[in-house]
């Protein structure tokens, strides 16, 4: 049996391509029809469909979205500085740093990569109930702040450093912190980016964690919240409900919009070598 041509080939894996992009913008398309049209005109796609923004302003006034977006910001920006805090620390140990029990400890780091969240719900939320942290905004961010993945990132990238750097600038009087501050953290700028730019749409789209630690508007996140707005028994319209999640998921989108370029740059600068 001959083998395809490389034409036709191409060809496939091209109408493959736009067959996936288009089933991924599909319910998107969805949401954007139905938030920009009256709740009339949910299912009834007629070019002649009056446009209006009276589903946002419905959205914003049955419930508090000013303080989930607060939320949610202060959660994802105390996770991420927590984060390239400690797992710069930790990373530069281990790539550069020589003591007992180094190579157990770094695989002990890479199982965190094997275990799901859900697993340890139980565990995490006895234990913030014992520090009496429940329905607090801290309680929602310090299962994440030990990331295993940023570890492992920012160590490959470290080590990518050669060791010249370190001697020159102990010639010059650094510290072990001085070093790290000076010479690593702004060499591996591009893989910090590329982790930063994972861990707040990660953090900022979580929602079973949030939903069981939380009980409260005060600490709600968006999702939370968007979830308790949308449920079946408030009679708001899927008009309304569309225009809230197109209200929760702008900044992302946006952001993405904005600086892909520089998150394409940041992964492809922070390659694992």
């Amino acid at each position: 049996m001959s083998a395809a041509p490389p034409s036709l080939d191409r060809a496939l894996m091209r109408a493959g391509a736009w067959a996936l992009a288009l089933l991924w913008l599909a319910p998107l398309g969805y949401a954007l029809w139905s938030a920009f049209h009256p709740a009339a005109f949910e299912a009834h796609f007629t070019l002649a469909a009056p446009l209006t923004l009276e589903n946002f302003a419905t959205a914003w006034g049955k419930a508090p979205f000013a303080r989930y977006f607060l939320n949610t910001v202060v959660l994802v920006s105390l996770i991420l500085s927590a984060q390239l805090l400690l797992c710069t620390l930790a990373a530069f140990a281990f790539a550069r740093l020589s003591f007992p029990g180094r190579g157990l400890l770094f695989a002990l780091v890479l199982m965190q990569l094997l275990i799901m969240p859900d697993i340890l719900l139980v565990e995490n939320y006895s234990t913030l109930r014992a520090l009496s942290l429940v329905d607090t905004i801290p309680a929602i961010g310090l299962p994440y702040v030990a990331s295993g993945f940023a570890i492992f990132l920012l160590r490959q990238t470290f080590k990518t450093i050669p060791r010249e750097l370190d001697e020159a600038a102990r010639v010059e009087g650094c510290t072990t912190l001085g070093l790290l501050w000076r010479v690593y953290v702004p060499l591996g700028r591009p893989a910090m980016l590329a982790f930063a730019l994972v861990s707040v749409s990660t953090h900022w789209n979580n929602f079973l964690w949030p939903l069981v630690i939380t009980n409260s508007v005060t600490t709600r996140p968006l999702t939370v919240g968007l979830s308790v707005f949308a449920t079946t028994d408030s009679g708001t319209s899927w008009a309304v409900i569309n225009a809230a999640t197109l209200m929760s998921s702008a900044p992302l989108l946006i952001a993405f919009l904005l600086f892909q370029r520089q998150f394409v740059q940041s992964f492809l600068r922070a390659g694992i070598k």
